[in-house]
């Protein structure tokens, strides 16, 4: 049997197993299923009715979207990395083949399920949208082949190449940091066209000339061309592509020999015990000391602290584009990244995982229950209370009022405790799997999306519909309520965290199955 046959049979093996046994997993995958037949069908018609645009407007637009489906490529099996094991060498050391069949069996893993059969589709809607003639459809078919194995090429070439440092924690935290700043420098355009910088148009002519040098520029060119040109085009993306393929195999080679640096033993750092010169030795300091520890090593809750930065300095810059909003908004924005904050609290033993029977056995009543809650919320609060007067300064002075710094930090207190009290419950209601630290933008265990989207859902309406009682006056102008919005918050979190502890003592071994499933 060839390699190709052989790597394609084993991923729909494992596809396959994986549905066995586990309804959760079976509708994850039939959602899956539908929303990538939903893509291809949509992006397919989007790309042909290309054919009723100006032709350059038609070429400009193939021209930017090949590049950023390469950069699409490029970006996310990064953040699939540890999740998918067929991105990773590490787990590929014992296979008795040699590199170059490996290579080839990789490749044929990674274009095999319905995601990269959707993108395919939706690539080849570009021919019928932008070829023209005999000879665009000549050479439109290898074109699309072409920029689709150049996408699969540079992502496995990336995965492979920062494959060690991936694997480490700094190198995750730089990845989480750094796709957070593609993510923003991505809405500049948009941010530029809402403050009239540019025309459309003419931002996208400007772009598209620049693309049009790019590997993926030549290979939409060549479509449209059709000529000797195109062909001329090709040769030269194809060259690329196999230059690109070499490196991959230099690349898996040396990866394959190299040393796993992340399992090497760490330098043990001396605790300063800031934590205990401020709490009385007791669960209550051990639960705050392990959180930070957590908060110090864990990606992902990095992820949800820029994440709600961002967003909120963004949404401040566009919805003041045409002036200074109402002296109500940076209460809102502000309450808004409190919200974002306080979602990392929505699945709080989840992190822990299988770890948490070590505290279900410590625990021996409701109060021991809502002390280690209380833990964790404490902690929460020494790194959200600062970020949202952060959030507060920055929502105040984008949007002109400067005066509200002060209403929008007391209010965005409020919603992080609101945030809390309701996380609480959550937490306890619908706990879920957080998968192995591996990977910084991994929400829940395979299967159990439904449930994290389901938490998160429950804790956001939650939070928004409690923090009515003090946004709304404030956006009306009766900025002295939000005087009372941390006590509110505060009553919240006490409230919700008793009855946190009295639902989640009397389930604890559902609890305990519940976040310790297999990722």
């Amino acid at each position: 049997m060839s390699t190709v046959a052989l790597f394609a049979q084993l991923k729909l093996r494992l596809l396959a197993g994986n549905l066995r046994g586990d309804v959760q997993r079976t509708i994850g995958f039939v959602f899956s299923l539908i929303a990538a037949i939903g893509v291809a069908g949509i992006g397919f018609l989007l790309m042909s009715l290309l054919r009723l645009a100006p032709d350059d407007i038609a070429s400009s637009l193939v021209i930017v979207a090949f590049t950023f489906f390469l950069i699409g490529w490029m970006i996310v099996p990064l953040l699939a990395f540890g999740l998918d094991d067929t991105l990773d060498p590490a787990k590929l050391w014992l296979l008795p083949l040699p590199t170059g069949r490996l290579a080839v069996g990789l490749f044929t893993a990674s274009v095999t399920g319905v995601w990269p059969v959707a993108i395919l589709i939706v690539t080849f809607g570009a021919l019928a949208g932008l070829a023209s003639g005999v000879g665009g459809f000549l050479l439109g078919v290898p074109a699309v082949l072409l920029q689709f194995a150049l996408c699969i090429v540079t992502s496995r070439l990336i995965t492979t190449a920062l494959s060690g440092v991936l694997r480490s924690r700094r190198g995750r935290d730089v990845l989480a940091l750094s796709v957070l700043f593609v993510v923003v420098l991505a809405q500049l355009p948009n941010l530029l066209m809402n403050q009239g910088f540019s025309d459309p148009g003419t931002m996208l002519r400007q772009m598209a000339a620049v693309l049009r040098w790019t590997p993926p520029g030549m290979a939409a060119h060549a479509i449209a061309d059709g000529g000797l040109v195109g062909l001329a085009e090709l040769v030269f993306v194809a060259l690329l592509v196999v230059v690109l393929a070499w490196l991959w195999v230099k690349a898996l080679g040396r990866a394959l020999v190299t040393p796993d640096a992340s399992t090497q033993a760490a330098s043990v750092r001396r605790e300063s015990g800031l934590v205990d010169r401020v709490l009385p030795d007791g669960p209550l300091a051990a639960v705050v000391t392990k959180e930070l520890k957590y908060y110090r090593r864990e990606p992902r809750f990095r992820v949800g602290w820029f994440s709600a930065v961002f967003v909120t300095a963004m949404l401040a810059f566009s919805l003041t584009r045409n002036g200074p909003g109402g002296e109500g908004l940076p209460v809102v924005l502000t309450a808004f990244g409190a919200l974002m904050i306080a979602l990392q609290s929505g699945n709080a033993f989840g992190i822990d995982g299988r770890s948490l029977w070590m505290n279900a056995v410590a625990f021996g009543s409701e109060r021991d229950l809502a002390t280690d809650l209380a833990g964790r919320h404490l902690a929460n609060a020494v790194v959200a209370v600062p970020l949202i007067a952060v959030l507060a300064v920055l929502g105040g002075l984008f949007t002109g009022h400067p005066a509200m710094i002060v209403p929008a930090a007391l209010s965005g207190w409020g919603a992080l405790g609101l945030g809390l009290g309701v996380g609480s419950v959550t937490s306890v209601v619908v706990p879920y799997t957080v998968p192995e630290r591996m990977n910084a933008f991994s929400g829940a265990a395979p299967g159990q999306g439904g449930l994290a989207f389901v938490s998160s859902i429950g804790t956001m309406l939650g939070i928004a519909l409690l923090s009515l009682p003090f946004v709304l006056p404030v956006v009306f102008g009766w900025v002295w309520v939000c005087v009372a919005a941390p006590f509110y918050g505060l009553l919240a979190e006490a409230l919700g965290r008793r009855l946190a502890a009295r639902i989640g003592y009397a389930r604890l071994p559902d609890l305990l199955a519940a976040v310790s499933k297999a990722s």
